[in-house]
C-alpha cells in the first residue's frame, strides 16, 4: 500500500525509482500513467503500482425504476446525487431501512468518503507546499456539511453510520442486499456484486461533481512494489517488477484478485470489455485523485477521521470538527518537519 511510503522513503528505506522508470519504453510509460502519480513523493517515483483501485458510486438501476429515475442517466453532480438519493430512501417508523446513498464511515472509510467529495469540491487536505492543512477552505466545509447532512435531520438518506460494511464481503454490501440504492465502494468490485445479486441490475456511476466542478474520485496506485535501499541485488529486484508490470502478467494478476488492471491499455482486454461496468470503471480512472504522499500521513489520516467521525456522529459541528482536524493535522506536520 502507499499510505506510509513517504516515511518509508524519508527514512532513506526505500529506493527512488525515478531512473529506472525514465528507462521504460515511452508506450510503458504512457500506459502507466494514471497510476504512476500515486507512487510518487516530491516528484520522484518509489513504489510501483500492481493494481489501482476506484471509489465509483454503486447504484440498482431496479432501485431507480421503481423511484421513477431514469437508471440510463445516473446523476452528474453530487446535488442531483442528493436529490436522487432522498426518492429512493425508504422510512419505516420514521427510521430509515432502505438508504438513498450509502457513504463508507468507519475511521479510515470515512475519509475516504471525505476525500472524494472534497476533491469534488475543488478542495484539499493540504496547502501546496504540503506545509499545512488546508481544511479552512469554503470547500472543505462545504464536503463535509454535505456529508453529515446524509446522516442528520428529518430528510436524511444514510443509515449506515458507524457501520463496517464496507469490511465485509461483496455478497453483504448494503446495495447488494438491498439495503441500499447507491453506495460509495471499490469500481473493481462490480463484477463481484452483481455475481451477487442478480435481480439488482447493479451499475457504476462515473464521478460526479459539485456544480460547475469536474468530478473526482478517491484511488489510483493501491498495492505495489518497492525496492529496498540496503538491497544488493536492485537490477533484479527491478527485473521483476518490469515482469509484473508486462502486460500480460499484470492483467492476469489484476483478473485474479479481481480488481482494476495498473495499465489503461486493459480497458481493452477481455477481463474488461466483458463488463460494461468495468469498462466505465476504467475509462473513469483519469479522474482518480489519490491521497497525499506526505510523511506522516497515517496520522494525519488517523487524526482528521476521528473529527470527521465526531461531526458525523453529531457530537461536534462540521466548523469546529474541521478546526481540530486542521489543529492536529499541523501539529503532526511541523512535528514531522
Amino acid at each position: 500500500g502507499v499510505a506510509a511510503t513517504a516515511d518509508l522513503a524519508a527514512n532513506e528505506r526505500v529506493e527512488d525509482l525515478t531512473s529506472y522508470v525514465s528507462k521504460l519504453p515511452a508506450r510503458d510509460q504512457k500506459d502507466l500513467e494514471a497510476a504512476l502519480g500515486g507512487g510518487k513523493i516530491d516528484g520522484k517515483q518509489y513504489i510501483m503500482p500492481l493494481v489501482t483501485t476506484l471509489n465509483l458510486l454503486v447504484y440498482s438501476g431496479k432501485d431507480f425504476e421503481d423511484a421513477g429515475l431514469d437508471p440510463d442517466a445516473p446523476p452528474k453532480t453530487w446535488e442531483e446525487v442528493r436529490t436522487a438519493a432522498e426518492k429512493l430512501t425508504e422510512r419505516e417508523g420514521g427510521k430509515i431501512t432502505r438508504s438513498g446513498l450509502a457513504m463508507p464511515s468507519n475511521p479510515i472509510a470515512i475519509q475516504q468518503s471525505y476525500a472524494t467529495l472534497l476533491w469534488s469540491a475543488g478542495g484539499e487536505f493540504l496547502t501546496p507546499d504540503n506545509k499545512k492543512s488546508a481544511l479552512g477552505s469554503p470547500q472543505a466545509a462545504a464536503a463535509l456539511n454535505y456529508l453529515t447532512g446524509l446522516y442528520q435531520g428529518p430528510n436524511a438518506v444514510d443509515g449506515t453510520l458507524g457501520g463496517k460494511w464496507k469490511e465485509s464481503p461483496p455478497d453483504q454490501r448494503p446495495v447488494v442486499t438491498g439495503k441500499a440504492s447507491m453506495q460509495l465502494d471499490a469500481a473493481g468490485d462490480i463484477a463481484e456484486f452483481q455475481k451477487a445479486a442478480k435481480d439488482r441490475d447493479l451499475r457504476v456511476m462515473p464521478p460526479p461533481g459539485f456544480q460547475g466542478k469536474p468530478g473526482r474520485a478517491f484511488g489510483g496506485a493501491a498495492n505495489g512494489l518497492m525496492i529496498n535501499s540496503d538491497s544488493g541485488k536492485k537490477d533484479a529486484a527491478w527485473k521483476f517488477i518490469t515482469h509484473m508490470l508486462e502486460s500480460s502478467n499484470s492483467l492476469k494478476y489484476a483478473e485474479a484478485l479481481g480488481v482494476l488492471p495498473v495499465r489503461a491499455s486493459a480497458v481493452d482486454s477481455p477481463y474488461i470489455s466483458a463488463s460494461p461496468e468495468l469498462r466505465k470503471a476504467m475509462q473513469a480512472m483519469p479522474s482518480n485523485h489519490p491521497n497525499p504522499n506526505v510523511v506522516g500521513w497515517v496520522q494525519l489520516r488517523d487524526a482528521m477521521g476521528k473529527s470527521l467521525e465526531s461531526a458525523l456522529h453529531g457530537k461536534t459541528p462540521p466548523a469546529d470538527a474541521l478546526k481540530q482536524a486542521a489543529a492536529e493535522m499541523d501539529k503532526i506536520l511541523a512535528s514531522s518537519g
